[in-house]
């Protein structure tokens, strides 16, 4: 029998996932929440809500599943889901853990003590080393990992001896502060591999199956972009045979529920090795369930509450194709560093969210289970393709620096790959995130690159292809844009002063405004004349071209030279927000004379060291006084469980130094000044 009430010991897109699906099965579902989370979209979708100190507070949790009369706790991924201490105290509790038994956590937890368990098992591993003595490492390149970790976080790639003493006090920093536990290994770093992983269910009975594989080679700094299911590089023997060591790898610590077996596949010769299991649920489990038909977050569930798995490994069966992109608050065009702010308005493509309007997961296509058996997703209608989207994004809600910049993850299901990557792509360009810069039209650019589309991935593919997917015009707006964003502004009250409204108080024919609108990469001029609603001409290459603007609440209709390009539109103060075909721009007026010119500001702010995200000071390097060498690492600024180094802009002297480790800074804050000997 199923739970009456489980709490959701998560936030964001995958405890809105979860909560649906609980919807879907007629079970109440309690969400917790920080202070800074209350209005969050994860806590309006559950049935009740607690606060909670802190996502980490496993007293808290556990107390709050207690309180709220809850049977179970779904942990999500990420926070306290491989946490093996919170699994032993929801037992305490008496609350089932809706994963393994700790025992399996902590031996598949700690990477080192992994390797050989599964070794001993006869899966093949990536040859490497353990604590203590990782400073005499010696065969390069290799790839630090902390042992507790997941996701990509704190791992390292070292060249040479000469990297390896920083890399290992980077890498043991960020492990600390992500997972509480500082202990490191090393690995062999295989050239060129494919990231490969296979999806395994285990019942409290013995049964044991895989669901088939997943490429996740699409990865930057180690961790995944772009997902899809099938691996167009696996066979069907290859599966096979994948899969079995799977399903051994998880026999061998007592596996229960959902896991992740992960392996680096040589992409020429096939030949595979075990690099971690992930004891939960996976981001990426959407395309697994749109090609298999099946709710791992419902047979979770099941599994927790004594049932038998209700299919065997004979009746699984991948149909069509899925892809899956992840939509990060972080910008491209500056080394994909975090960004955050208010979420000003928002369009997300899609047909429905798991258990959604009809309480059905989309994409039930007849990949599925005979008999209409526990997990099974809904049939569809049609056999076209499917867009879903998880989101944990609300209109008006803060992205904060405190947690991981993943927002949501549109994913796309076709009859075959070709066609889902054409979808994925014309879902993404239906998304729209005003008000908070995303990585969208990078991850549209990446599923469009010749070697994706000829599915020849490798785990370095994205540095390589960097040049082809940000070219030096993205942050630049193009010339049509601009020209919206100046019409925009110019049909809107501009003030009380009768000198400020445009096209006003002159004799004659009508004038030309020429706004200034400020951008990420500068300021730029604009000129219009008439009035945008009715009958308006912009100034194109030096021609006069007609324009004309509708607008209909957010949606805004520009026309320019018989052409109409729809935007999303919402204004800010002195700021307006743009978004079109997934890219979003935002534009600061300035009329004729404003001296808000960055290129003149950045001359006047010569040697200022700023932040170049919204974060916390981790480490400073420098003292006021100090010299110091142009590039030379004066700060580490961490957000969202990063580190970015900030370095000296020039020589010089540190005149200045306010930044203080542990200090919170705002993007562009002030940390320190550089001033040059010669002044």
């Amino acid at each position: 029998m199923l739970f009456n009430r489980v709490l959701i010991a998560n936030r964001g897109e995958i405890a809105v996932r979860i909560a649906r699906t609980l919807r879907r099965l007629g079970i109440a579902s309690v969400a917790v929440h920080t202070p800074s989370d209350a209005g969050a979209r994860h806590v309006r979708e559950a049935d009740l809500a607690l606060e909670v100190p802190s996502y980490l507070d496993i007293e808290a949790i556990a107390g709050a599943a207690l309180d709220a009369g809850a049977g179970a706790v779904h942990p999500g991924y990420g926070f306290l889901a491989e946490n093996a201490a919170f699994a032993r105290r929801c037992a305490e509790a008496g609350v089932v853990f809706v994963g393994p038994p700790a025992a399996a956590i902590d031996a598949m937890g700690d990477k080192i003590r992994a390797k050989a368990t599964v070794s001993a098992a006869g899966v093949p591993v990536v040859p490497g080393a353990s604590e203590p003595g990782l400073e005499e490492w010696r065969d390069f390149p290799a790839l630090i990992k902390p042992s507790a970790g997941g996701g990509g976080k704190g791992m390292v790639l070292v060249r040479s001896a000469a990297e390896l003493p920083e890399a290992l006090a980077s890498a043991r920093r960020t492990a600390l502060a992500a997972f509480g536990d500082g202990t490191l290994l090393i690995e062999r770093y295989v050239e060129s591999p494919r990231h490969i992983e296979i999806q395994v269910l285990a019942d409290t009975n013995g049964n044991v199956v895989h669901l088939g594989e997943r490429e996740c080679s699409l990865q930057r700094r180690h961790q995944k972009i772009i997902e899809e299911a099938p691996s167009p590089f696996v066979t069907d023997a290859m599966r096979a045979r994948m899969g079995a060591a799977a399903v051994e790898a998880a026999r061998s610590v007592g596996y229960v529920g959902a896991g992740t077996v992960e392996f680096i596949v040589d992409g020429t010769s096939g030949a595979y090795h075990f690099m971690e299991m992930n004891t939960r649920l996976q981001v990426e489990h959407p395309v697994t369930e749109l090609v298999t038909g099946l709710d791992l977050v419902e047979l979770q569930l099941r599994v927790a509450a004594g049932e038998r798995l209700p299919f065997g490994q004979e009746d699984v069966r991948l149909d069509g194709h899925a892809v899956e992109a992840r939509v990060y608050a972080e910008d491209p065009a500056r080394a994909f560093l975090p960004t955050g702010g208010r979420v000003l308005a928002l369009r997300e493509p899609g047909d429905a969210l798991p258990g959604g309007e009809g309480g059905a997961l989309p994409g039930g296509h007849g990949g599925g289970l005979p008999g209409g058996r526990g997990g099974v997703i809904p049939g569809r209608q049609g056999g076209g393709p499917v867009v879903r989207v998880d989101s944990g994004l609300v209109e008006g809600g803060v992205v904060g620096s405190e947690f991981d910049p993943m927002l949501s993850k549109v994913i796309a299901w076709a009859p075959d790959r070709d066609t889902a990557l054409k979808a994925l792509d014309r879902a993404l360009a239906g998304t729209a995130v005003l008000g908070v810069v995303t990585n969208v039209p990078f991850l549209r650019a990446l599923a469009a690159h010749p070697a994706v589309v000829k599915g020849e991935l490798d785990t370095g593919l994205v540095e390589r292809a960097l040049p082809d997917l940000l070219p030096e015009q993205t942050t630049t707006p193009p010339d049509e844009v601009l020209a919206a964003a100046a019409l925009t502004f110019h049909a809107m009250p501009q003030g009380d002063d009768p000198w400020e409204v445009t096209d006003g108080w002159r004799v004659g024919e009508r004038a030309w405004t020429t706004w200034r609108l400020e951008t990420r990469d500068g300021v730029h001029a604009a000129q219009v004349r008439g009035l945008p609603e009715e009958s308006a001409d912009v100034l194109l290459d030096g021609a006069a071209v007609p324009a004309r603007i509708r607008r209909s609440g957010a949606e805004l209709a520009v026309t320019i030279g018989g052409r109409t390009a729809r935007y999303l539109c919402v204004r800010d103060g002195d700021t307006l927000w743009l978004g079109r075909d997934g890219a979003s721009w935002s534009f600061t007026r300035h009329l004729i004379g404003d001296p808000g010119d960055r290129a003149g500001a950045a001359a006047a702010a010569d040697g200022v060291v700023r932040s170049p995200m919204p974060g916390t000071v981790l480490v400073v390097k420098a003292q006021q006084g100090e010299r110091v060498s142009e590039g030379q690492p004066l700060l580490i600024v961490e957000a969202m469980k990063m580190e970015h180094t900030v370095t000296a802009p020039r020589d010089g002297v540190v005149s200045e130094l306010s930044a203080r480790p542990g200090q919170p800074v705002d993007m562009d804050a002030v940390l320190a000044v550089v001033t040059s000997e010669e002044a």
